[in-house]
C-alpha cells in the first residue's frame, strides 16, 4: 500500500510528460513524412519513408534560414544587454547606502511589472517612429531589452542580496572600488542567475510576434514567428514542410537548455538557503 502511494506522483508525472511530449512528436514525426495524406493516415507513428528534404525546402525555398538567425542574433543581443543593464541596477540597489532611495528605485521597477506589455504597443510605435528606427532590428532591440529590465533586476537583485558581505568586505580591503568589486567579484558569483535570466529573457525575445510583426516590413528582416506565418499561407497545403519549421523554432531552445541544464536549475535554487 505504501509503494502504491509513493508511486502515484510518479504516474502523475508520466502522465503529465506525455501530454506535453504529445505534440512535439506529432510536429517531429510529421516533419519526415511525404505528404499530408501520410500524416492523415498516421499522425503519430513513425513515418514508412523518412524525407528529410522537408527540411532543405523550408530551409531554403522558405527563407526559414534568413528568419532563423535574424531571431537568434536579435534574441541573444537583447538578452546580454538586459542582462547588463539589469546587473548594473541590480547592484546598485542592493548595495547603496540610501536606504529610501534604493526602496523607492526598487519599487518604481516593481510597477514597471504590472503594465501589461500590449497595452504599450501604441506608445512604443510612437516612440519609435520618433527615433526613425522603424523597419531595422533596433526597434525591436530597444524594447525587448527594456521591457526584460524589471524581471531581471528582481531576480539578479534577490540573488545578490544572498551573497555573503566579508566576500566585498575583503575586496575592498584588497583595494578593488565599485566597478572592480562589481566586474570582479559581483558578476562572476552571480553566474547561476545570470543564465536563468539569459535563458529566460532569450525565450521571449526568440517567441515574441507582436512587435515584430507591426514593427518590421522588410521580409529580410523579419524573425521566426512572423516568418512562419507568412510561410504556413504559402504553405498551407503542405504541412511536412511546415512541421519542419516549426523544428527549426525549437532547435535553438532545446539546445540551449541542454548545455546550461545544470546553471538554470543553480540559478532557480541559488538564494533559497543562506549559509
Amino acid at each position: 500500500m505504501r509503494a502504491l502511494k509513493k508511486s502515484i506522483p510518479h504516474i502523475f508525472l508520466l502522465a503529465y510528460m506525455l501530454v506535453i511530449l504529445y505534440p512535439f512528436l506529432f510536429v517531429l514525426f510529421s516533419s519526415v513524412k511525404v505528404d499530408n495524406q501520410a500524416i492523415a493516415t498516421n499522425p503519430f507513428g513513425l513515418p514508412n519513408t523518412f524525407v528529410f528534404d522537408n527540411y532543405v525546402n523550408a530551409w531554403v525555398n522558405a527563407k526559414i534560414s534568413t528568419y532563423f538567425f535574424n531571431s537568434l542574433y536579435i534574441g541573444i543581443l537583447s538578452a546580454c544587454l538586459s542582462i547588463l543593464f539589469a546587473a548594473m541596477l541590480a547592484f546598485a540597489v542592493t548595495r547603496m547606502r540610501y536606504n529610501r532611495i534604493s526602496a523607492i528605485i526598487f519599487q518604481l521597477i516593481l510597477i514597471g511589472m504590472l503594465i501589461p506589455n500590449n497595452s504599450l504597443l501604441l506608445p512604443i510605435y510612437g516612440i519609435m517612429k520618433k527615433l526613425d528606427i522603424l523597419n531595422t532590428h533596433m526597434a525591436l532591440i530597444l524594447p525587448y531589452v527594456a521591457n526584460a529590465i524589471p524581471f531581471s533586476v528582481i531576480i539578479l537583485a534577490a540573488f545578490m542580496r544572498s551573497l555573503p558581505g566579508e566576500i566585498e568586505e575583503a575586496a575592498v580591503i584588497d583595494g578593488l572600488r565599485s566597478g572592480g568589486l562589481f566586474m570582479r567579484i559581483i558578476l562572476p558569483l552571480t553566474v547561476p542567475a545570470i543564465v536563468t535570466v539569459f535563458i529566460i529573457n532569450f525565450l521571449g525575445n526568440w517567441n515574441e510576434f507582436l512587435l515584430a510583426n507591426y514593427f518590421l516590413s522588410n521580409e529580410e528582416l523579419r524573425t521566426l514567428p512572423v516568418g512562419m506565418v507568412g510561410f504556413r499561407d504559402a504553405y498551407n497545403t503542405n504541412y511536412a514542410q511546415m512541421s519542419a519549421g516549426i523544428v527549426f523554432s525549437v532547435l535553438p531552445v532545446l539546445i540551449i537548455y541542454a548545455i546550461l541544464q545544470e546553471k538554470i536549475i543553480e540559478g532557480v535554487t541559488a538564494g533559497s538557503v543562506k549559509g
